[in-house]
Parts: structure tokens; C-alpha cells; sequence
């Protein structure tokens, strides 16, 4: 390991030789203090490795507590040999948190796995969840569940009832954890103890393949021998209809040695969980739920004695006399570099540790190499031995240490070719215009008892068309974004069949968007020519800047961020839009493009719509860019007038290189001496006056534009090419979705909402909307929490008693923030994960959502509660019920964002496009679009010659679909179906083909026939087919009119795969096929048109 020589330093000590002598058997306790900083864990990592044979536990006073010890054990002893067994996040509720189910029950495993002797050496666990009830070893023994490939027979039937008991939900697709599918031999499960979710194959009952499978894409990936899958819950293992009950030092082996960090407080934990545990059962009885009773959920304190007293104990505190090590917490720099270089001049010698590789090269530039030595490793403080003096990076340069732990469990996101089809929704048909979809039927046609698979749309007067599941590539849903900005879409009218109606809507809007397309490409061609000012690529500060953030970048943000900075470079002016979700990374992209712009002399504004957001910037951008020479000014309502006035005269002279700001900035007396790059967050919540004095702006410096609205991705797409865009789409890796419940409001719901947050140590935000009674609900909510710390924030407040409340808020000097809609933006509050919105019904979605993005920006789950009175209005509860049920980062968040997609459309396409889309639908509309932008890019104009022809009509004598026992989930069989329809080349068909087999198994002849039909209307497509139809061994094939020069070589193909032509009409082209022996009609057809198309391009 990197830190090898810490810990030999730390085993040279005659302190840890003497501990070694004494250490504590079972039963005995041994009291150590004088351990500073992170000098415990690397203490207990020393005596892991000379003790190979031996397991330890580390019990902490709390979860944050816990989270340390696991980020420096992790550190010292490598990612495997520590393990966390968390503490369960609320007592007598159903645990909704999979990520500490599955590591509480994954650490039990690996303990019971190798009876606490294999890679887990030390197990990291809280006073409260030392106390807590879980299954015993034998029971979880036999509820494991062990799927391998051999000759042992275990039916599917059998398999899906363990399952069932387990507390795996069964489900359509598996998209995460504790989910498993069946279709029919193949059963996909996703369970705790499993690296991927694994993919099992029966026949007969034998399991005769296992393979592991992406969530994202569903396909199959590498083989595996076997996977074990373990129970959803570990509070109650059943087994032979006892449930068994016990506790995690309970199942220790009477040899671990426990290592009690601050052992008083520990205790007091564990006192208070006992007691609390009782309150918070009888708030849920008050609810009118029946929680098991307490002894059930926890052990007493004195058995918790007990159970510890039976084992060695390690009790660290600093108020131990009896073995003291020689050790002294490190002196205080507080990034004074002066004195860290006096300090690592003196002895004894000095290691800094850095949290990455960049900060470790920016310190080298700072020092010197033979002034201190510089490793690469996190740990949370440094400390002085008698031969080493250890400091950390974050410690020198007064940053906190952010603990980011990645998920252990993947949701999957969406790859659907379309958003759904809702039966009972609104589609729009491209030949009929906006029906109501009402599912899919199989209905019979011919005279010979064929069936086909239709969707059925509804139109006005109750007429019904019914659209083969090959053609529903012709239907999309019908969206459109609200008119007043916040509240929901009116209905649409709906079109008569057959009317002109539609038509003459549909020319209209395809005229205007190719209109609107040409004025993008025209503007966007102008743009590239005009001249601007050219930045210098990154110098090595802007290296070291990216280096030393301290989060790992998502795969979007380093593309972002080099696509802003290549924009730079070049000699013309930026005008870059950055989308991305709250949270996701768009204020560390702002940061880079404004330290390059200031290493070139220019100043940089940032402008955004409220001083709250303004001051957050402020403090973000001061932190990040701390340690170079960067002056950077807030002017905002919180300043007085006079040192407003000083200000703007310093912006006006250069003496600021960077100042963030509201629309003050945009005032005739701002100027500036050389401004380089404006930076313009949520630029459409600034008014019409505003945006023309930010048009003016914008002419000669570069800028670039963020901004939270999400818009669709196809829209992006789109446009790629004539607007510059950037997307942040992915989360960061820890982050957990946000648990949303609607909900009336209820005393003793919020006490324990309130409870459950700060007992884990974190605090929350409660949005009350009306100054006039905000004081009385703080009053109500300090009642239901006495022991917290509150405060109240809003608009009207006094600039410096605002400020400083919200200062109280980010240090974590205050627990609940009884706030206004001015925490809607800007505030970022790691700590903080539950969300409280009081009459939640009078808030638009998009308010909601920004709202809700406050909190789950940590790996903690986060809790979201929208109150509500019991009568709420139709549209008001539809909103809310969005927000409910889509509260992933996986498929559903596409979902739950759809009205603040469309939103983010309308801003970026302006009001008359807006029209448009409204009156066709939004996916109708980019469909359009994407064709006028690949027409105008292409330079087709209106009367150039078409490349392709619409796909032809394909009939056969035999059903052609995806039967319902072979793929019996509707969402996925219309997501294959429009898949198909929209194929135009015949590897985009295998692709579907592929996956059958993988995810449904063997393709049935109907599904085959359905594939047949995808590649005669695909090849038929370019060969100028308008019929096809097959009977037997004959087929009838017509041409269109100006089909002719694709039919060079026609009768050599044909005659290649044994198939006699017979001209029935020359114009336009009519034949009749029939085989005269080799392969069936339908396959040599597609290799026919395959060789006929082949040798036309050559």
C-alpha cells in the first residue's frame, strides 16, 4: 500500500510494541489516549496487518464518525479489508434505503462467509446500529440462494418462490437492485452480494447458462460459474417459519478485538437510541402504524454491555492516563505558506499527504522536492509522532474534506429508442393528426383467421384507427409545455379523420421550422466568421486548478469543460449553452472557463437571478480558486451603498478580475476595463429589459450560458450544429435519488422526519411560502423539535441578518432552516437531506423540482416531503404525483423531468416556435426538425432529388409479430416494434434480433416473420418497392414510378437466388416472383434486393 511507511513508523513506537505486549483478551479492556488526528485508524491499520489472524471491529459514536474511520481505514489498508455495517436510518420502518440494506447484509455475509477470517479484516459499525437487531448466522446461512450452472436440478417455479420470500419484487424489467423478471426459461436477477445484476437460463430444470447483463441495455455480457444471492432484509431471516433475531456483536468471534472510539460518547449513544427508539414507535403507532415492539428492533443497553464486555476492547479516548502515545496534533497553517515552509524546515521530518495527484504536483511547485515528502492519500487529520510529522493537504489549505463513497448499486438508465405510449394519453399521427391512444389489440384480419398487432388511436366523434405495430414508427406521444410557465398543458383539440385539418397544420409547421432551421444555420455561419479574442491554451495553473477539485469528474463534465475551453481558444466569440441537472457539476465548468479567462488579463462577469445564488457563487469560486492570485468581488443588495459605489469604480479601473452579481451588474454605471467571458446563469428568469442590455454584452466577449432546465436530449441532437451546446447528464457517482412522499400535514409524521434527519447528524430545510405566518410554523416546527437548531430565513429579512443566517445554515451551526423559496437555488448543503414543503400544491413543478434538488447532493439518502391539504385540485395533484413516483436518476428521472424539458425547449426555440409545437406535439415537432437541419446541412433544396422513398407496404400469408408469452411486457415489445420500424439498415435489425435471443430466448416464427418484414421494408425503402406481398412460395412486388435506375441487375439477382420473374405491368414496374427451388421466398427476396442495392452504390 501507498502509506506502507506511515504505518512502520507507527509500529517503531514503544508505545504500539507495549500495546502489543497487553493487548486485550476476550473479556478484558485496555483504555489508550494521545492519538490526535487520523493517528487512531492508523494505530488499529498497524495492528491489522501484524495481526493477519485477527478480526476488528471499530465501533464509532456516529454515522459521520463511521464514514471517517471507513475513508482512512480504506486509505491505509486498501478498499476490500475494511467493511461498514450502517446503522438503519429510521427504527420500526420498512429500511427504503437499499444502499444500507444491502451493506448491512453484505458485511454479515463476508463475516459469516469466512467466520470473519477472510478479505474483511476490520468492520466499521456505529454505536446505535452495535444495538440493532439482525438475522443470525444460521439463518442467513440457509437463506442464501446459489444459482450455478450444473446438473443439480432446480426449477425456475422453485427459484421465483425463493425469490419471493427473500423480499425481491418481481417486475417486468429488472432496472435495479432487489428486482428479478421471468421470460420464459430466463430469469434476470439484480441482489444484494452481486457485483451485476446476472442473467440465468433453464432447461427444462437445469440451469444450463448464467451470464451477467447491463441494466442500461438489458444485452447479456461475460459468462459466470455462479452467483449467490442474498436476502433483501437482514432485520428478519426466516427460517422454518421462526424468524430468528441477533446483533452484530453477538455474531463476532470471541477473539475480535473491538476498538471503542471515544468510548462515553459511544455509550451515550446507545442510552439514547434506547430511549428514542421508544419515541419513535410512538409516533409511528400515532400514525396508525403496528411497529414491532422495541426490544424487537434494538438490545437494551445493559445486554449491549454485556455482549461487549465478553469481547477484547481497545476503549480510545483522550482522557486515558493509563497508556498514553507520544503523539501531538499538527500546528495550524491556515494557508500561510510562509510558515508551512518554516514548519516542514524543522524536524522531525515532514510527509504531506495530498487527496490526488494535482494537488501533490501544485505543492511540489509551492515547496520544493527536498523540503517535505509528498504522498498521494486521503486521511481526515494529520498528527506529529517523535520521528514524523504528518500532515494533509486539506488541513493546510483549510478546505473540508468531502467523504464521497459511490454507489453500491446501479439503476439503470433509459436507452428506449421513444418515450412510452400511455394508453389513455394524446398521440399524433403523421398522416392524421392528435388522437387518443387506447393500447394495444390484436385483431383478425383476412379470411383466413390471420391476426395482427395494432395500436388504436381514438380521433374526434369516437372514429378509430388502428396502426400496426410495423408502422408505429407514424405515431408520437403528444407533448407540449404549459402556456402560463408553471402549471400543467390544456388538452388538446382532437382532429377528425379524413379532415384537412391537419394537413394544413402539418405544411404550415414544416415550413416554419425549415424557416427557423435556415435562420440558425445562417446565424450560426455569421457567427464562426466574426472576429473575437482568441485565449491561450491552459497553462499549468489551469492544470493544477482541475487536478486538485476534489471530485472525480463525470464523463460529461470533462467533455463540457474542454469543449467551453476549446471554444475559447479559437478567434471568435463564444456562445456556448451548458445544460445540466442541479447538482451536476455546471458551477466547476463556470470556475475553469473563468481562471483561463483571467490568466489572460481579462475580467469575467458571472450574472445570476438572486443574491442568495450570487453569494453561493461567491464562496464556491473564493474557495476554489483560493490559492492563486485571482481578485474576486460579490456586489449584490448585501453590500452598502457606499462600498457598492467603491466597486463598480474598482471594476470600472481592472482592480477586480472576476465579479459575480444580479442584474445590478447590468446597470449603465458598471463598465469594465477589459471584459473577456460573461457567464449567465438561468438566463430566461431575467426580464425583457435585462436580456436586451445582456444582447449588447454578449456581441464582443465570449459567453457561455448555464442553466438547470433541463432539455431534451433529441432537441439537443437536433441542433447540434447550429447552436453550441453542452449537456451534463451524468449523476455523480454517489449521488442517491431522493425518497419524495406526498402527504397531508401530520405532527407526528414531521417530528419523526425531523428525528430520523437529525439523528444521523444531518439537517433539513422546511419551505414555508408566506412571510406573513412563516414565524408561527417555525414556532410549530421548533415544537415538534425541541432540541434543534433553528433559524428562519426570507426575502424581507435584513441583508446582513439574511446572510448571516444562511452563513449558520452551510457551517452546520444551524438544524432546520424554516426558509421561503429563496433556498430555491443556489444554497449547497451537503449535510443537508430532507426536504419539507408546506402546501406543496401551491407550487409549480418546476419550483418543486428545484426545490427537491437541495437535498441528495451526498451519497445519503434523502427524503423529500410535499404537504399537502386533504382537497387539492386535479391538475395540482397530477404535478405532485410526477414528483412521487419518478424520483430515480435512472428511467424514471427522463420521465419526471418531461414538463421542465419542455420548458428548457421553449425558452431555447423563443415564443413562435413555441406555437408550433403546441399545436403538432413536441416529438412530432423535433421529428421535423431533425429532418430540415439534415436536408438544409446536406445543401438538398426543394426540388433536388430524393435519395430514399417511404418504406413500402409488406404483407405476408403467416402472423408476423412479437407474441405476448414471448414478450409479455407491453413498454419493451413497443420499444422493439418502433425500434423496427425505424430501421434502415439491416445491422440495425440484427441488433433487435441479437437481443430477442439474449433477453427473451429462442425467436419464435412469428417474431421471425416480424424481422422479414423490418428488412423488406428497410431494403425496400432504397429500392423504390411501394408493395410487397408474399403467399407461399410467390410474391408481387411494385415499384414506384421513378424507381428505374435502382433496377439495374434486378433479373441477375433474382435468377441468383432461383426465383422466376414475370413483368406483370411496365409502369410503373409490377412483378411476380415464384421460387423455383434454393431458399424460401421471403430470405431470398432480402439477399436479391441486398445484391441489387450493393452493386448500384458501386
Amino acid at each position: 500500500m501507498p502509506l506502507d511507511f506511515l504505518l512502520d513508523r507507527f509500529d517503531e513506537l514503544p508505545a504500539t510494541r507495549a500495546l502489543l505486549e497487553q493487548l486485550p483478551a476476550a473479556g478484558k479492556r485496555a483504555g489508550v489516549g494521545g492519538l490526535p488526528g487520523s493517528s487512531a485508524a492508523v494505530l488499529v491499520a498497524t495492528l491489522v496487518r501484524r495481526l493477519p489472524q485477527r478480526l476488528f471491529a471499530v465501533v464509532a459514536p456516529t454515522p459521520a464518525d463511521g464514514e471517517r474511520w471507513l475513508a482512512d481505514l480504506q486509505t491505509l489498508l486498501g478498499s476490500d479489508a475494511p467493511a461498514l455495517y450502517p446503522q438503519r436510518e429510521s427504527l420500526g420502518a420498512e429500511e427504503p434505503h437499499y444502499e444500507l440494506a444491502g451493506e448491512r447484509i453484505e458485511t454479515l455475509e463476508a463475516l459469516l462467509r469466512a467466520g470473519g477470517r477472510g478479505a474483511v479484516r476490520v468492520v466499521v459499525t456505529t454505536a446505535r446500529a452495535s444495538a440493532e437487531r439482525t438475522a443470525v448466522p444460521a439463518a442467513l446461512a440457509q437463506s442464501r440462494l446459489l444459482l450455478a450452472v450444473s446438473k443439480e436440478e432446480r426449477g425456475l417455479t422453485e427459484t421465483t418462490q425463493r425469490l419471493d420470500a427473500m423480499g425481491y419484487a418481481r417486475v417486468p424489467t429488472v432496472t435495479e437492485v432487489a428486482q428479478y423478471s421471468v421470460r420464459g426459461g430466463i430469469l434476470d436477477v439484480y441482489g444484494f452480494g452481486m457485483a451485476s445484476p446476472a442473467r440465468i437460463e433453464w432447461w427444462g430444470d437445469a440451469i444450463v447458462s448464467v451470464r451477467s447483463f447491463d441494466l442500461d441495455t438489458q444485452r447479456s455480457g461475460d459468462a459466470l460459474d455462479r452467483v449467490t444471492v442474498l436476502p433483501v432484509k437482514s432485520e428478519q431471516v426466516t427460517v422454518n417459519g421462526d424468524s430468528q433475531r441477533s446483533n452484530l456483536l453477538e455474531l463476532l468471534p470471541s477473539d475480535t478485538l473491538v476498538v471503542v472510539d471515544q468510548e462515553s460518547a459511544v455509550e451515550r449513544e446507545v442510552e439514547r437510541a434506547w430511549q428514542d427508539a421508544a419515541h419513535h414507535l410512538e409516533v409511528a403507532r400515532r400514525m396508525g402504524e403496528e411497529p414491532p415492539p422495541r426490544d424487537e428492533l434494538l438490545i437494551d443497553p445493559e445486554t449491549w454491555r454485556s455482549a461487549l464486555a465478553r469481547l477484547g476492547r481497545l476503549a480510545l479516548s483522550d482522557a486515558e492516563l493509563e497508556r498514553r502515545f507520544p503523539l501531538a496534533p499538527p500546528e495550524h497553517i491556515d494557508r500561510d505558506l510562509k510558515r508551512l515552509r518554516q514548519i516542514v524546515a524543522n524536524p522531525p521530518p515532514t510527509v504531506i499527504l495530498c487527496d490526488n495527484e494535482g494537488q501533490l504536483e501544485r505543492l511540489e511547485e509551492l515547496l520544493g522536492t527536498d523540503q517535505a515528502t509528498l504522498a498521494v492519500g486521503a486521511l481526515d487529520g494529520g498528527f506529529i509522532m517523535p520521528a514524523q510529522r504528518v500532515l494533509t493537504d486539506h488541513e493546510i489549505f483549510r478546505r473540508a474534506r468531502r467523504l464521497r463513497r459511490p454507489r453500491r448499486y446501479r439503476t439503470a438508465v433509459s436507452t428506449a429508442a421513444s418515450r412510452p405510449l400511455t394508453p389513455g394519453g394524446y398521440v399524433v399521427h403523421l398522416e392524421h393528426g392528435i388522437g387518443i391512444y387506447r393500447g394495444l389489440q390484436t385483431i383478425a384480419v383476412g379470411a383466413e383467421g390471420e391476426t395482427l398487432d395494432v395500436a388504436v388511436v381514438e380521433y374526434e366523434g369516437g372514429a378509430r384507427l388502428n396502426v400496426p405495430l410495423y408502422r408505429i414508427d407514424q405515431l408520437e406521444p403528444y407533448r407540449t409545455a404549459a402556456k402560463d410557465g408553471d402549471g400543467d398543458a390544456p388538452p388538446p383539440r382532437l382532429h377528425r379523420l379524413g379532415a384537412k385539418t391537419w394537413q394544413r397544420q402539418r405544411d404550415k409547421t414544416r415550413a416554419a421550422i425549415r424557416a427557423m432551421a435556415a435562420e440558425l444555420l445562417d446565424l450560426y455561419a455569421r457567427r464562426q466568421l466574426a472576429v473575437g479574442f482568441a485565449f491561450p491554451t491552459d497553462t499549468p495553473w489551469q492544470r493544477e486548478l482541475e487536478s486538485a477539485f476534489l471530485y472525480e469528474d463525470t464523463p460529461d463534465q470533462r467533455r463540457a469543460s474542454d469543449e467551453v475551453k476549446r471554444d475559447m481558444e479559437r478567434p471568435r466569440p463564444m456562445d456556448r449553452l451548458l445544460v445540466g441537472d442541479v447538482g451536476y457539476g455546471k458551477t466547476e465548468v463556470a470556475v475553469r472557463a473563468a481562471f483561463k479567462a483571467v490568466q489572460a488579463g481579462k475580467q469575467v462577469v458571472v450574472l445570476v437571478p438572486t443574491t442568495i445564488l450570487a453569494e453561493q457563487h461567491g464562496r464556491t469560486f473564493r474557495e476554489r480558486l483560493a490559492d492563486y492570485p485571482v481578485r474576486i468581488e460579490v456586489l449584490s443588495r448585501f453590500r452598502s451603498p457606499k462600498d457598492t459605489a467603491a466597486l463598480v469604480q474598482r471594476i470600472a479601473q481592472g482592480e477586480v478580475d472576476i465579479v459575480i452579481g444580479t442584474h445590478r451588474l447590468l446597470s449603465p454605471d458598471v463598465t469594465f476595463k477589459d471584459l473577456g467571458l460573461l457567464i449567465v446563469d438561468e438566463e430566461h428568469r431575467f426580464g425583457v429589459r435585462h436580456k436586451e442590455r445582456l444582447k449588447t454584452l454578449k456581441l464582443s466577449v465570449d459567453v457561455l450560458t448555464l442553466t438547470a432546465t433541463p432539455i431534451p436530449r433529441t432537441l439537443h441532437l437536433s441542433l447540434a450544429g447550429l447552436r453550441d451546446l453542452a449537456l451534463l447528464e451524468t449523476a455523480p457517482k454517489d449521488r442517491s435519488p431522493v425518497l419524495t412522499f406526498v402527504e397531508p400535514w401530520d405532527d407526528a409524521l414531521l417530528e419523526e422526519a425531523i428525528a430520523r434527519e437529525l439523528d444521523r447528524g444531518g439537517q433539513v430545510y422546511f419551505v414555508h411560502n408566506r412571510i406573513e405566518t412563516i414565524e408561527t410554523i417555525a414556532a410549530r416546527v421548533q415544537a415538534l423539535a425541541p432540541r434543534a437548531r433553528l433559524a428562519v430565513a426570507h426575502g424581507q429579512m435584513r441583508e446582513q441578518d439574511l446572510e448571516a443566517v444562511m452563513g449558520r445554515f452551510v457551517r452546520g451551526d444551524v438544524d432546520v432552516l424554516v426558509s421561503t423559496m429563496i433556498v430555491e437555488s443556489g444554497l449547497d448543503v451537503p449535510n443537508a437531506n430532507t426536504m419539507i414543503v408546506d402546501r406543496a400544491d401551491r407550487f409549480g413543478l418546476a419550483q418543486l423540482y428545484q426545490l427537491r434538488g437541495r437535498v441528495g447532493r451526498s451519497h445519503r439518502r434523502a427524503f423529500c416531503y410535499l404537504l399537502v391539504p386533504d382537497l387539492v385540485d386535479a391538475q395540482a395533484e397530477e404535478r405532485l404525483q410526477v414528483l412521487e413516483h419518478h424520483t430515480d436518476l435512472g428511467s424514471g428521472y427522463r420521465i419526471a423531468l418531461r414538463d421542465l424539458e419542455l420548458r428548457g425547449a421553449g425558452n431555447l426555440l423563443g415564443g413562435e416556435q413555441s406555437g408550433h409545437v403546441q399545436a403538432v406535439g413536441f416529438d412530432m415537432y423535433l421529428r421535423w426538425l431533425e429532418e430540415a437541419v439534415r436536408s438544409l446541412k446536406s445543401g438538398e433544396g426543394g426540388g433536388a432529388k430524393r435519395e430514399e422513398w417511404a418504406p413500402p407496404d409488406v404483407t405476408l400469408d403467416a402472423p408476423a409479430h412479437l407474441p405476448d408469452d414471448y414478450v409479455p411486457d407491453d413498454d419493451a415489445k413497443l420499444d422493439l416494434y418502433r425500434r423496427l420500424a425505424r430501421a434502415e439498415q439491416g445491422c440495425e435489425i440484427q441488433t433487435v434480433r441479437e437481443e430477442l435471443r439474449d433477453r427473451f430466448g429462442p425467436l419464435p416464427p412469428d417474431a421471425e416473420r416480424l424481422l422479414l418484414v423490418a428488412e423488406l421494408r428497410a431494403l425496400g425503402a432504397r429500392a423504390g418497392l411501394e408493395t410487397v406481398l408474399i403467399k407461399g412460395d410467390e410474391a408481387r412486388l411494385t415499384f414506384r414510378r421513378d424507381a428505374a435506375p435502382r433496377l439495374a441487375g434486378l433479373q441477375v439477382a433474382l435468377e441468383a437466388v432461383q426465383f422466376e420473374a414475370e413483368v406483370r405491368r411496365a409502369v410503373p414496374l409490377s412483378l411476380r416472383l415464384r421460387r423455383l427451388g434454393g431458399e424460401s421466398i421471403g430470405p431470398g427476396l432480402v439477399r436479391a434486393l441486398t445484391a441489387v442495392l450493393r452493386d448500384h452504390h458501386a
